[in-house]
């Protein structure tokens, strides 16, 4: 009988692990949970245009009157950079992790789950949702609102009311949900998006310093009893970093090529350093011109040529319609991957009926809230609280400390530990302030209120 010989042994490769990063990551296996959306294909470029767009989206023409009218110039100015800084490391610190153990984490919950077990994913998974879910309710209310700004330039009769304007906004958004089946998918709209954002950045500030440079001396002070400043305080602190953070990196970072931590923190510097400056512009100079009168919405607040105002409202509309499908894309990828299908291309015909069914209502559930409850900025700083804290500060400093305690100084132990434990008290803190902004609002404002 003839002798076979015995197949070869498959050869094993081992991947030197610090602090998160591995030494030879080109070499790594782009190994990840199963997913049906594309993974590791886009350039570090397209991820930090991605971060660029969450950072300088229609938000920012709130921060004027959510962060520096409750902070004043001083606690603004200051609070924004400590807000700079702090959500950069710790960013920075979540990237790290993205191949711990030598296999991609290309969720959030994906991760937590293979540093604390099971019990942490589903925590994870739900504190995550929670954030996304609280910022596309409030991204379906800013388009709400430059839809019903761009009508009454147009027509100043009152009919078409915010209640109307977000239920047409989620429309719209509903279709560029079933267009656009996965993140990596944006590609050239990442640049409409910046061009939009552009726009209504320029505009609001030119007419901003045109209304304050003819405008007699502003009132800074900050609004409020001594009691109502304490609460407004924490709340702003938590729209301090809900202003940078988007709550899903891993998602982000899943999109980008080897070596993906190094290219990761590439589109952080992007995102920190030129993509932050449009951000500090429409923020100070609309304070600058309105001081403590400032709208929650800048574009109400300016005055100049009409035309410009409503090509600024129509940009700011559909800048919006695309931010918000990048923060609901985590959604959009555990519904394609959990209940759909898995077979054909992403525009087979059974693939776009059933993104029509479950995005188009997902998104039917944050358009009736945001018309139910159109309080933009009482949102933004209870999403603060409940989940940007939590994920960006507490995890991503616990989770660094769970995964490289072992070869971490004791002082960098304690400055681990501090970061938890701080993080979670202002978290605690911004959570009864949020709660609190919204009973009173609840109270001033009926449901589907026309504000």
């Amino acid at each position: 009988m003839a002798m076979t010989a015995p197949e070869p042994v498959p050869e094993t490769k081992v991947f030197m692990v610090e602090d998160g990063v591995a030494k030879n990551e080109e070499d790594l296996p782009l190994s990840a949970d199963d997913t049906t959306h594309q993974i590791g294909v886009d350039p570090w470029y397209q991820a930090g245009f991605v971060l660029t767009t969450g950072v300088n989206s229609a938000y920012v023409l709130g921060y004027s009157g959510s962060l520096m009218v409750p902070l004043g110039w001083i606690g603004g100015a200051i609070g924004l950079l400590i807000a700079a800084g702090v959500s950069m490391y710790a960013n920075a610190l979540l990237a790290k992790l993205h191949l711990l153990g030598g296999k991609r984490h290309i969720r959030y919950r994906d991760l937590a789950g293979h540093i604390y077990g099971a019990r942490m994913y589903r925590v994870t998974w739900a504190m995550q949702y929670v954030n996304l879910f609280m910022i596309n309710i409030g991204f379906v209310i800013l388009a709400g609102q430059a839809l019903k700004a761009l009508y009454l330039l147009i027509r100043d009769d009152g009919a078409l009311k915010l209640p109307y304007c977000i239920v047409i906004s989620g429309f719209v958004c509903t279709l560029f949900a079933v267009g656009i089946p996965y993140l990596s998918a944006l590609r050239v709209w990442l640049l409409f998006s910046t061009a939009f954002s552009l726009i209504y950045i320029v505009a609001a500030c030119v007419l901003a310093l045109r209304d304050g440079a003819r405008a007699p001396a502003r009132d800074y002070s900050i609004p409020g009893d001594p009691s109502s400043r304490v609460f407004t305080t924490i709340g702003a602190s938590a729209s301090l970093v809900f202003a940078y953070n988007t709550g899903m990196l891993p998602e982000i970072q899943a999109t980008i090529k080897p070596p993906v931590v190094k290219n990761m923190e590439k589109a952080l510097w992007l995102q920190f350093t030129a993509g932050s400056v449009p951000l500090y512009a429409v923020i100070f100079i609309g304070y600058w011109a309105y001081g403590n009168e400032t709208s929650s919405y800048l574009l109400n607040s300016v005055h100049g040529p009409v035309w410009v105002k409503a090509v600024a409202n129509l940009a700011a509309f559909l800048q919006t319609v695309i931010a918000l499908h990048i923060f609901a894309s985590p959604m959009y990828e555990y519904l394609d991957t959990r209940f759909g299908s898995g077979r054909g291309g992403p525009f087979a015909a059974h693939n776009v009926v059933f993104r029509v069914g479950v995005r188009g209502g997902y998104l039917a559930v944050n358009t009736l809230v945001a018309a139910a409850l159109p309080f933009l900025g009482d949102f933004m700083s209870l999403t603060g609280a409940l989940s940007t804290f939590p994920l960006t500060f507490v995890l991503a400093n616990h989770m660094y400390l769970v995964a490289n305690g072992h070869r971490l100084s004791s002082l960098r132990k304690a400055w681990h530990w501090f970061n938890v434990v701080g993080f979670t008290v202002l978290a605690v803190a911004a959570a009864i302030a949020a709660l609190r902004l919204i009973a009173v609002d609840s109270k001033t404002y009926h449901l589907f209120a026309d504000v």
